[in-house]
């Protein structure tokens, strides 16, 4: 196969994940502090559920921690939010560069 062929399967995937990622990224918009830390928590569950981050999870992670870093009434909450994001940030952009493995994923260090 020509490697200048488009899958159109991933076209519609690559789609669908970015209408999920903008969808869930307008829930938290909407989400007090309360249910913000209610997700945070259903985050985590689902992680370790898992074992390891999806892209999926990754980048609905950084919607939500960016948010709990923007509600933080501590300066501490908000370092360990920045945190957090900024390390899957790094998660996605290793799973991207690696061809949807992550570094990280898996280890126990998210």
């Amino acid at each position: 196969m020509n490697n200048n062929v488009v899958s159109l399967k991933a076209v519609r995937d690559l789609k669908e994940a970015e209408h999920e990622e903008m969808a869930y990224h307008a829930r938290i918009l909407d989400m007090d502090k309360i249910q913000l830390l209610d997700e945070m928590v259903r985050f985590q569950e689902e992680r370790s559920k898992m074992g390891h981050l999806t892209l999926q999870m990754m980048t609905q992670g950084k919607h939500l921690f960016k948010a709990l870093e923007r509600t933080a009434e501590t300066q501490e909450l908000k370092i360990l939010t920045r945190s957090y994001r900024r390390h899957l940030e790094y998660e996605i952009s290793a799973f991207r560069e690696n061809g949807g493995r992550s570094e990280a994923s898996g280890s126990g260090n998210e």
